[in-house]
């Protein structure tokens, strides 16, 4: 099997993206997007129990207001917004998506998104999270750009995940970060047989199995030993966690291939963690299908947005640049 490499940037294939009230346009990763599009509704997502979000909230249904905009929220109805029916309503209706809260909040929108393609503008009430790179005093110039079709777009691959059992379909959902197979008693190991592409791989006896994208490869799978990927990369990560073979490395492929994952017999329940907030129970020979969804989550993100940048400041990463301190 050929390498993995990172790819860079500009030799990313350019995609079709669709604004709900515009037509289709041609866009690239971290590329500005210019249309006369309008946006007439932004879908709200708010984390909950947040005593920070009130005001901004407020500040926010004043702006679109202002601006002739309506918000579907499911919270309360107001002068200047409007309560959908729920998070079906919202994904269906809006042209832009904006989560206020953290990464979490952001997994929990990009869950509610499924196959959709819509935007997300995602604000942090602290400090800036890996999804969440906007602050509160940058949201509304962002959003003022956004407007005038002046933004960039970071499309991440997202993970679609299915249980099948007996041969039949028993649940699908899509993750952003990381599908995990593990088991909730202490010090129990389980045993997973793999495939790529219908090849018999190997089986993991480890206490878990991580499968994570690009994006989730700074979360669950770091922990566990994983590499970083970078976003843009085509790749994914399968990460054994704590295996009782220490030859049994986490392995990098191609995110063109389907994973697919089977449990062997244990007395110990195991379970399918999707992003970390989504739970799945497997009985013993359940297999788990995973391969790179057809739809991105498509970030905006900053204009002197630095990848690395992030990660000194979340990963406590030391360095100097020319003498001085980062």
């Amino acid at each position: 099997m050929r390498p993995v490499r990172p790819v860079c940037p500009s030799r990313i294939p350019r995609v079709r993206f669709t604004l709900a009230t515009g037509p289709a346009r041609t866009i690239g990763y971290n590329r500005p997007v210019s249309s006369a599009s309008r946006i007439s509704r932004i879908g709200l997502v708010v984390k909950r129990d947040e005593p920070r979000a009130e005001p901004v909230v407020g500040q926010l249904l004043s702006w679109t207001g202002s601006h002739g905009i309506e918000v579907l929220t499911m919270g309360d109805k107001s002068d200047s917004g409007a309560r959908a029916q729920g998070a079906a309503d919202i994904v269906s209706r809006s042209d832009l998506l904006v989560v206020l809260g953290g990464d979490g909040t952001m997994l929990g929108a990009a869950r509610m998104l499924g196959e959709r393609a819509t935007p997300v503008l995602g604000v942090n009430f602290g400090t800036l999270g890996y999804l969440t790179e906007f602050t509160v005093d940058t949201m509304f110039p962002a959003l003022e750009a956004i407007l005038d079709g002046d933004f960039e777009l970071d499309s991440r691959v997202t993970l679609t995940c299915e249980v099948e059992r007996r041969g039949r379909l028993l649940e699908r959902t899509t993750a952003i970060n990381d599908a995990v197979v593990n088991t909730s008693a202490l010090a129990r190991m389980i045993e997973v047989d793999c495939w790529i592409d219908g090849r018999f791989v190997t089986y993991f006896r480890a206490d878990g199995l991580i499968v994570s994208t690009p994006t989730g490869s700074t979360a669950y799978n770091l922990s566990a030993g994983g590499p970083i990927l970078m976003p843009s990369m085509g790749a994914f990560v399968i990460s054994p966690i704590c295996p009782h073979t220490l030859s049994n490395r986490p392995l990098v492929v191609p995110d063109s291939v389907t994973i697919e994952l089977s449990l062997r017999p244990t007395a110990e329940p195991v379970t399918l963690t999707v992003d970390g907030q989504m739970g799945i129970n497997l009985a013993i020979h359940d297999r788990v299908r995973l391969r790179k969804s057809a739809a991105t989550f498509n970030l905006i993100t900053p204009r002197d947005r630095n990848y690395f940048e992030v990660l000194r400041g979340k990963l406590r990463w030391g360095g100097r640049i020319d003498g001085a301190g980062t």
